[in-house]
């Protein structure tokens, strides 16, 4: 009789534990989840970063330990920045940073481009130059009259040119354009193909490490003012916009720690960009101390320095009506960024 009563009682007994037990590895699934969700980017959330010349942002966010974002990272390299915005037309970018130059000619297509500037990356002009080979008869910009010039078409390289050139007294059609890409360019410039090159970064390091030399520098050409433009889509979406935000945050951050350490950021920059260590160091001090690089708030004299630039190429004839940049700049991240401390245009 005992034994009847026992058994129905131990089997609920039994029943609950087996109840609370389940609870509590459903409850540490989701922590679990969660967790994994804050660590290495596995969110729900995708934000589509492009990236130029190489994975400066990807690498440098993991080197600086703050990678762990609450959401996905899906990263592209391009060569320029008019690339970048042309993935962002077809939606296949979600943000990327440029010069000024290219979201002037982006805007122009049927749907305006797909994208809005909403902050600006301040950073410093250094190996923005036209070179020429070793031994080269070109002295001054004035000798390339007739010459034959590589530039990276839609870039600074190309705006940069087109000032150094008027500043000697000559036009567009004094000379002979080869519009080539970063890479390309360079080659023809050290095969003999070219007689000069307007270009930027590690294409100008490479050119001076093959014996070239700096005809022109446009570092008090340029306003050291690039770009950081979102597609519309992403800022339609909410969620999206938040991460970008935080991501933006994080740049900040991670340019932070480039400055406290900075023998640690120009090893990882060499051996990307297979140049010695001593010279990715070098560049790295001397641009910071030219401009250090902080992503701020859109300002009037930054929109002002772009109208600039779009005003020049339209002034030149090489863009066929004026273009009003005020259309694709957005504040919708202003609350969210510190402001410019240099408020200076070009």
């Amino acid at each position: 009789m005992k034994q009847r009563i026992y058994k129905p009682i131990l089997a609920t007994i039994l029943g609950a534990l087996l109840i609370v037990m389940a609870g509590c590895s459903q409850q540490g699934t989701g922590a679990s989840a969660d967790a994994a969700a804050a660590q290495g980017g596995e969110g729900t959330v995708v934000i589509k970063v492009g990236q130029t010349g190489w994975g400066n942002l990807e690498q440098g966010l993991k080197a600086a330990g703050l990678d762990n974002t609450p959401y996905k990272i899906d990263y592209s390299v391009f060569q320029g920045g008019n690339l970048i915005l042309e993935a962002m037309a077809a939606n296949q970018v979600d943000f990327g940073v440029t010069s000024e130059i290219p979201p002037i000619f982006a805007s122009q297509a049927a749907n305006g481009g797909n994208f809005k500037v909403v902050a600006v990356q301040e950073g410093n002009t250094l190996n923005q130059e036209v070179v020429v080979p070793k031994d080269s008869p070109i002295h001054t910009a004035a000798d390339l009259k007739g010459k034959k010039v590589a530039f990276v078409k839609n870039t600074t390289a190309h705006y940069f040119l087109l000032k150094i050139l008027q500043n000697a007294g000559l036009t567009w059609q004094d000379i002979q354009p080869v519009e080539l890409s970063t890479a390309d360019g360079l080659s023809a410039l050290i095969s003999g193909k070219v007689d000069a090159l307007a270009s930027y970064g590690n294409a100008i390091i490479s050119a001076h490490q093959n014996g070239a030399t700096t005809l022109a520098s446009a570092k008090d050409i340029l306003s050291g003012h690039f770009l950081v433009a979102v597609s519309d889509p992403a800022l339609a979406d909410s969620a999206k916009e938040k991460a970008i935000a935080d991501y933006l945050a994080r740049i900040n951050q991670f340019y932070d720690w480039t400055r406290s350490h900075p023998e640690e950021w120009a090893k990882i920059t060499a051996a990307a960009t297979h140049q010695p260590e001593e010279q990715a160091l070098t560049t790295l001090k001397e641009g910071e101390a030219q401009r250090p690089s902080k992503v701020v708030a859109i300002s009037d004299a930054a929109i002002a320095s772009e109208q600039d630039v779009a005003d020049t190429f339209t002034d030149a004839g090489v863009l066929s009506s004026k273009v009003d940049v005020n259309k694709f700049w957005s504040d919708t991240l202003g609350k969210q960024l510190p402001a410019s401390d240099n408020t200076k245009s070009k």
